[in-house]
């Protein structure tokens, strides 16, 4: 018998075996997506994340040639939701959208069932926006300097609408009393939304909201901008200058990202990030994005991860010197 011959026929017999058992496999991957992709929004309707979400999502489902489902599963400042995707599937059909309680929630609460950077795979950083601090009608203050005198002259009577123990009006409002000094109290809500709908009815006084889906109250009137969070001005509300230009140091801004289940394969994750990165950076949202004060970016998978790694470390210290704890 030729021990040679013998030995090449059984390694070819297992190489065929092998490719025959991972073909299934590679099929369903080179066809994804063959059914809606569902992406999850751990915060209820009407808040920044909801918005951007909405309009994402029609665009993204023409480029992807599949449905994309956006569903609300909200509670626990967005940890139920984002812990329903850190244990689905990673088939690629489970998605989250989120913003910095990904991140700050992992800082503030002693268990939650998912760590912000191992648990998730990266595919992309969609979109950026400022918040701006605005006050109701009935609030004598009309600049951010009125506002920080208001609140020291009469401390405890102001307050803010928070979406949740770390969410973004929550970080943006306590990172404003570190640097001003003062003590505006947060009332938590369930979202951006019901917080946003407390400060146009006059629930609050004080709300730090995302630009977008809010800019309306402004221009209606129920709502005085005072200051942004960015560095500069934004267009979408003309007039309305920088908190940093009265509170040096001061910038926030929210961020949109999309992220997968951790050991969703690498070109399912690429496939996602081709089409929501094109969504994001078309011409048919560029309109959208500009009248919400939207700013897109679609960023590569690694962009994103780096990033997420940056705002823990950066949140790190507000949360520490404001003592922020949830339990």
């Amino acid at each position: 018998m030729n021990t040679k011959r013998s030995n090449a026929t059984y390694y070819a017999a297992a190489l065929l075996l092998g490719l025959a058992a991972s073909a299934p496999a590679l099929a369903q991957t080179a066809k994804y997506p063959e059914r809606p992709v569902r992406v999850i929004i751990p915060f209820p309707p009407g808040g920044t994340v909801d918005v951007v979400a909405r309009l994402v999502g029609p665009i993204a489902t023409q480029s992807i040639g599949q449905q994309v489902i956006m569903e609300n599963r909200v509670g626990a400042s967005g940890i139920i939701g984002t812990g329903f995707v850190a244990q689905s599937k990673p088939d690629g059909y489970t998605l989250l959208i989120n913003t910095t309680p990904l991140v700050t929630n992992t800082l503030m609460f002693s268990k939650v069932p998912y760590d912000a950077l191992t648990d998730f795979a990266p595919i992309s950083l969609l979109a950026s926006t400022p918040s701006f601090v605005s006050v109701h009608p009935s609030v004598p203050a009309r600049n951010v300097k009125e506002l920080i005198a208001l609140a020291k002259a009469r401390p405890g009577t102001l307050n803010y609408g928070g979406a949740g123990t770390g969410t973004n009006p929550h970080i943006a409002g306590e990172l404003f009393n570190f640097l001003a000094k003062t003590e505006i109290a947060v009332v938590q809500y369930k979202g951006g939304g019901p917080a946003l709908t407390a400060a146009v009815s006059g629930e609050v006084g004080v709300a730090f909201s995302g630009l977008a889906g809010a800019t309306g109250f402004v221009k209606a009137g129920r709502l005085r901008a005072l200051g942004v969070t960015s560095l500069k001005p934004s267009p979408a509300l003309p007039g309305v200058p920088p908190i940093a230009d009265v509170l040096p140091g001061y910038e926030f801004s929210a961020w949109f990202a999309f992220a997968a289940p951790k050991g969703t394969p690498r070109d399912i994750i690429n496939t996602l990030n081709q089409h929501f990165v094109k969504a994001v950076q078309g011409p048919e949202l560029a309109r959208r994005f500009a009248d919400e004060g939207i700013d897109a970016i679609g960023s590569t998978p690694e962009q994103l991860g780096t990033f997420l790694d940056n705002e823990l470390k950066k949140f790190a210290r507000v949360i520490k010197e404001r003592k922020m704890k949830a339990d």
